[in-house]
């Protein structure tokens, strides 16, 4: 039996976000802590946090942050996976998983299949596969993961109306949606609700 695309939804800033989570659980959410209009400090997240449904894994976003502060993260139990972003290389991704024992996202922009086979390479515990920064609601050429050997989790523009077709062509063994389940900013429980039902029933 195929087992079921893991769901994560990113981006999380208000309490309301975290009650829609709490009801409609996804396996993972994204407390967004690089620069971003979805931006939120540490005390604020450890409040969404406490309120979180502890069945669900509280991911943290990052770009560039010195690996001792992400650790903070970890360690504090405010998140449960660190999601980078930026140019960290391997030997930050050994020396956070030395200091934490907890799990990576190493996200990449694909552009080409060097960027895919650079992924691909990682030692991260997963991949995250976008387009450009992340957030941008853009997805990229999803013909270029189609025979990917490794799990990952696809990003990138992302929504109720392509959901389904994402997963039937790219078969990821995650998504990541953030701007896709958004009305004027702002995560729509509606939205949230027919995409993660969409996921489900493929």
């Amino acid at each position: 039996m195929k087992e079921k695309t893991k769901i994560k939804i990113c981006g999380l800033s208000r309490l309301c976000d975290i009650d829609y989570v709490n009801e409609i659980k996804p396996d993972y959410v994204g407390f967004v802590f690089a620069k971003s209009r979805r931006r939120i400090s540490k005390e604020h997240a450890l409040t969404l946090r406490q309120k979180l449904d502890p069945d669900i894994q509280a991911v943290g976003v990052f770009v560039n942050e010195l690996a001792p502060v992400v650790a903070g993260y970890l360690e504090s139990g405010i998140i449960d996976v660190a999601q980078l972003h930026g140019s960290e290389d391997e030997i930050y991704l050994h020396n956070l998983r030395l200091q934490t024992g907890q799990p990576i996202i190493k996200a990449f922009s694909v552009r080409n299949a060097d960027d895919v086979k650079r992924a691909c390479e990682s030692t991260a515990d997963y991949i995250l596969l976008d387009h450009g920064k992340g957030g941008t609601g853009t997805a990229f050429d999803w013909t270029l993961v189609q025979n990917m050997k490794r799990p990952f989790f696809l990003a990138g523009g992302l929504g109720p109306e392509n959901i389904e077709k994402a997963i039937a062509d790219v078969h990821p063994f995650g998504v990541d949606i953030s701007s896709g389940v958004e009305t004027d900013g702002y995560k729509d429980y509606h939205k949230i609700q027919d995409c993660v039902r969409r996921i489900r029933n493929v």
